[in-house]
Formats: C-alpha cells, structure tokens, sequence
C-alpha cells in the first residue's frame, strides 16, 4: 500500500496541529511529535485525518467520551450524540476506578486486553465473553450487574476500551492495581482464554500461509513508524506450554506493549504486536473445532528457520535499522539461537533471557545494602537451567568479572545450576545442550536440590524452574542453617507456579530471609514484624530499556546496556526501602524508574558508538524524561 505524506504548513507545521493548551485537564508537551507530522512522516491515506461525528466516538485513538467540550462537539458533528456533561480525564479515571473492581476479574482481562479495538454495539452483551475461572468471577459473575454492556454501571468500563488515553491514564494511575491483570500472573490465563474472545485484530498475524508475502503483511499494518515489535510465536506462552499463536499468543505482545507505553512512555502508536503462526503442538487447539490458527505440527528445522529468517528481513526493510525487535515466548532451543543469530545483525531483545537476568541482577545490587559485600563474595544456586535461569546467570558472571577483572570464566565458577537430572557438572557435560555447558563444573553427581543446597552453601537460592512449592521446607530450613539472612528468589510465573510463597519463606527461615518473586505475593505478618516481598518483574526493565534504546537510536543490544539497565534500577533503591528490607523500589515509581533505566541505557548506547539520534542530548534523565508518551488529552482544532 503507497503511503502518503501529510500536508504541512509553511514552517513545517500541520494542518492537524492539535492546541496544546487548551485541553480538559490540561495540556502537555507533545516531545514525541505524535500530534504532529512532519514532511517525511510517511502515514497511510486513511490516517490523515481525525473523523468526525458517530465515527470520531468509535476511534479509540482519538475519542475522549465525555470530555469533548461542547465546541469541540459542535467542531466534529458529535453534540447530541454523548449526554450533555463535559467531564475532565482526571474524573472519568476516578469514575472507572470507584466502580472497575466490581465487575468480574474475567471482563476486567477482557476488557484490557482488547483495550483499542473493541467497538460499542448496542447488540454486545458480555455473556459474548467467557470467563476466566477465577475466585471472583464466582463471586461477580456475568449474569450480574454487568450482564449488558447498556447499563449506566458498565458505561466507564465501555468507555475505557474506546479510548486509547483514557486506558493508559487508568493504568499509569492505578499501575500497582492493574498490573498483575495486564501482565502476570493474570494475563497468562487470560491468553489461553483469548482465542473464544478475539474480536478484532490487534497486531498482525503471520503464518506459514504468508511465507513469501511478509512484507507485504508488515506493509498492511496501518502506522509506519514502528519503534517496537513484540514478536511471539506461542510455543511457551509463561511457562503454560503451548498455547498456539494465530490468536491465543497474541495476548501477551498486547500486554508486553501496553507496558511498554504505561511504564516506559514508548507511545502506542509506535508498538507492533505480532505472532506467527508455524503451526501448535497441542492435541487440544489441534481438535478444537473453533481453534483459528494453522490445525498442523509446528514446523521445525529449514521450514521454521526460512519464516523467521524473511521476517526479520522484512522488519528490516519496512521499519529500518533502529526499530526493537523483541522475541517473547520462545521455547528454549529456539529463542538461543533466534537471540545468537540476529544480535549481531539486528537490534533483538530477549525478555525471558535478558530482561529477567537484567531485574534479578539489580535485585541482588539492592540486596548487597543488607548482606553488605560484593557480589564475589557470594554464592549462587539456580533452580533450573533454561533461558531465564542461564541468562540471569551468565549476567551475574559479567557483572562480576567488572567488578573484580578476574575473566568471566573464572567468575561463572561461583555459580551452580540445577535441571532436572541434578546439578550441572563436568561429567554430564558430553549429554548438555550447549547453553548449559559453561556451568558444568567440577564436582560429585547430586540428584536432588535439597543435596545440591547442603553441598554447595549458597547464599543465594534463585527458582526458575516453573515448577511450583520445589522449595520445600527443607530446602528453605537448609539455606537458614548456614545464612543469617539467606537470600531467595521464587522467580516462576504465574503465581501457581512459584517455587515458594513469601509466607513459606519468612516462616522456614524465623522471618530472617530477603525475598522475592515473579509474581505479586502479599505482605507477611510473622512474631509481629510485617514483611514485605520484594516482586523481580521484568516490568521493572523492559519498558526503561526500550526507551532508552528508542530515544538513542541503538542498532544493537550490547550485554553492558542490561547492566547499565541493572545499575539504574538498583539506583533506586533507597534508604528507606533497605529500611522495610526491600530489594526493588516501589512500583508506584515506574515512570521516574523507567526515565532513569533509560537515561542510563542511552548514555552506555552512546559511549559504545552504536547510537544513530546525534548529536548527543547534553542531559539525557531529561531529554528521557520529556520524549515519554503521556495520555492526557488534547484538544483539535
């Protein structure tokens, strides 16, 4: 599809120049540029222009719902049709949050996830939608008040997923609320549940089907100024296995680039999600008379490897060298080498791999204000040996080797994994897969976890095995034995699946362990001293990274810009936090976390000469800062 430019006015101003002042709730600088368009903007036709009338109220990009003001109504043929109020964004984000929580837990996902592209009919019932099985979808079920999309209660919630901001500026403020529904641990049964829900498209869709043609899919897409792609091909969707992808993956690149706008201001219009389809393996989707994506065995080997191959070509030819492709979902033996393949070649990032290494390191800088030392000084056990257990563990070794100038070989040496035929040592080392390999090192077989603990004396415990209550109670009662404060990380997603609750923790360690985990776990009260789980979630990273890489204009991801990432989270951290015995800052901080993640990202971006935007801004928190996407609203002319 030919694109074409917008039309702008002497002074390179357009002719769709927005009044930045006069906005219901005030207005805010447009750093981004997303309002405007310059001459070699390139748009495609059917987005020049804002509608107007019954159309305007149905684009949740530019719908404000009540908050038009009556002249705008008059401007865009709307008046008559929304009641006769006009009410600020800062009220209707308190009108949804008084009443979001009664409606059920299944309709809050539904809603979220379908945020921009669902459209109001008066024929949409939410009995259209079927609920996640959840505690409160039983207490609010959706026979209840909400059983109709018309009635006045459900009026904000209908509201929200028409517009673009208003979602954004529910989630910005409500960030430590939502987050667990958008993302984990929710989002991962909300997406094998996405499939009977898909209503309208969300991303793109790329199959085998579409081998040859994948730049002609990309081409489709209506925005052009892709910055970040969120890619998945569903194979192992939260460590819930496989989940497909022509619809059901596409839950989580949606959630992924919602963060990426909420936390890291990275603007919407500028996200791509997509999956692609090589087929499922699983005997469920497979029989599934309404499954939509390909009813065939994944492909594998050439077939597998030709797809991705014309795909990331073609990302690179449509969107450029400088947009961030990042690979969620993977399994194993493919996300290695997708990661290995395109890193020296493209501008990829692995979250599983990269991101959860990149968190837990900041996490364990934060916990060194309470053990005191070095991270030399400690020891590391690991519970699982695949992409987040190897990358968190090979980022430890890098961080280490700065630290101390003893070569990355030797630092690998103070760190143990665990898979599930025992400790990974050197006379397993010929039956390896080749990732694991650089940590088998010398030392008897040990078959089970709670043998490795009395063996090695971690003082770090760290769970990435996806298997749930794997730290038992004699494991936990072992690092205890020879820790005063033994350091445990339950990093499995979703909650189910967490090698140990908080509670299990404190309790099997007289309240003296540092904890934390993948999923969010309630404050613990034990002998009357409240302790508060520290949550290692990627969201703490991902969104800063991405910023910071988008604003510096990288062409690659080096291993020193997830420390720099590392270094500016643990940053963070301050007094008071060592204080309540947290090892990250509050969530309710992300976007002043995320300006920082970033700024420092930026500045190693820079000095690693791989920075495309010069010339360098002279103070990058604030240049972080004012190039961050906020959703208040704006008033057209």
């Amino acid at each position: 599809m030919d694109s074409t430019t917008k039309k702008v006015r002497p002074g390179g101003a357009s002719v769709l120049d927005l009044d930045l002042k006069a906005t219901v709730g005030g207005g805010v600088e447009d750093a981004y540029g997303e309002d405007r368009a310059t001459e070699d903007q390139l748009v495609t036709p059917w987005t020049v222009s804002v509608a107007s009338g019954y159309s305007l109220l149905r684009d949740p990009h530019h719908n404000k719902g009540l908050a038009f003001t009556f002249k705008e109504r008059d401007a865009h043929y709307i008046r008559g049709l929304l009641p006769p109020v006009v009410m600020s964004q800062e009220l209707q984000v308190r009108h949804i949050s008084s009443v979001f929580w009664s409606f059920s837990l299944s309709l809050v996902i539904i809603i979220l996830l379908n945020f921009s592209n669902l459209t109001y009919s008066g024929e949409e019932t939410v009995a259209q939608y079927p609920p996640v099985s959840t505690p409160t979808a039983e207490v609010h079920g959706l026979d209840g008040p909400c059983g109709d999309f018309l009635t006045p209660h459900c009026f904000p919630v209908v509201e929200t997923e028409r517009n673009e901001r208003l979602f954004y500026k529910l989630l910005i403020n409500n960030v430590e609320e939502l987050l667990p529904v958008v993302y984990t641990p929710t989002v991962g049964e909300a997406c094998q549940k996405y499939g009977s829900i898909f209503q309208r498209p969300q991303g793109l869709y790329i199959s085998l089907k579409e081998k040859g043609k994948i730049l002609e899919v990309l081409k489709n897409w209506p925005e052009r100024s892709i910055q970040v792609i969120v890619v998945t091909d569903g194979e192992r969707i939260l460590g819930l296995g496989d989940l497909g992808c022509q619809v059901n993956g596409m839950g989580i690149p949606v959630g992924k680039l919602a963060l990426y706008t909420a936390l890291g201001g990275v603007r919407p219009s500028s996200c791509l999600p997509i999956t692609i389809d090589v087929g499922t393996n699983n005997e469920k989707l497979l029989n599934d008379e309404f499954y939509i994506g390909l009813k065939q065995r994944r492909a594998t080997g050439k077939e597998y490897a030709d797809l991705l191959e014309e795909f990331m070509s073609a990302v690179k030819q449509n969107y450029g060298e400088k947009v961030l492709i990042q690979f969620e979902d993977f399994a194993n033996h493919n996300a290695f080498d997708l990661l290995a393949k395109y890193g020296t070649t493209h501008l990829v990032f692995n979250d599983d791999i990269q991101g959860t290494a990149a968190v837990v390191l900041a996490g364990l800088v934060g916990a060194l204000k309470l053990l005191g030392g070095t991270l030399g000084d400690h020891k590391f056990l690991f519970l699982g040996a695949g992409e987040a257990g190897t990358g968190i563990a090979e980022l430890i070794a890098l961080e280490m080797s700065k630290q101390t100038k003893a070569p990355v070989e030797e630092t690998r040496k103070n760190i143990w994994l665990v898979d599930s035929k025992g400790l990974i040592v050197s006379s397993r080392k010929d039956s390896l897969q080749p990732f694991k390999k650089p940590w088998a090192h010398e030392h008897p077989p040990v078959t089970t976890l709670l043998d490795a603990v009395k063996a090695i004396k971690p003082t770090v415990l760290i769970g990435t095995s996806g298997v749930g209550s794997t730290f038992t109670k004699e494991v936990v009662e072992a690092m205890a034995e020879f820790n005063e404060k033994p350091l445990i990380l339950a990093l499995s997603n979703p909650t189910s699946q967490s090698e140990c609750t908080a509670e299990e923790a404190y309790k099997w360690t007289q309240g003296r362990a540092i904890y934390a985990s993948g999923s969010p776990f309630a404050p613990v009260e034990y002998n009357g001293k409240v302790h508060v789980p520290g949550q290692a979630n990627n969201a703490y990273i991902f969104p800063g990274l991405g910023l910071g890489l988008v604003i510096s204009g990288a062409i690659r991801v080096h291993d020193d810009m997830l420390l720099a990432a590392s270094e500016g989270l643990a940053g963070q951290v301050t007094k008071e936090n060592c204080e309540q015995g947290l090892i990250y800052p509050p969530f309710t901080n992300i976007r002043k976390i995320s300006a920082h993640i970033a700024a420092n990202v930026a500045a190693k971006v820079y000095e690693l000469g791989l920075a495309s935007r010069l010339p360098r801004p002279e103070n990058l928190l604030k240049h972080a800062e004012s190039c961050m996407y906020t959703p208040n609203y704006r008033t057209y002319r």
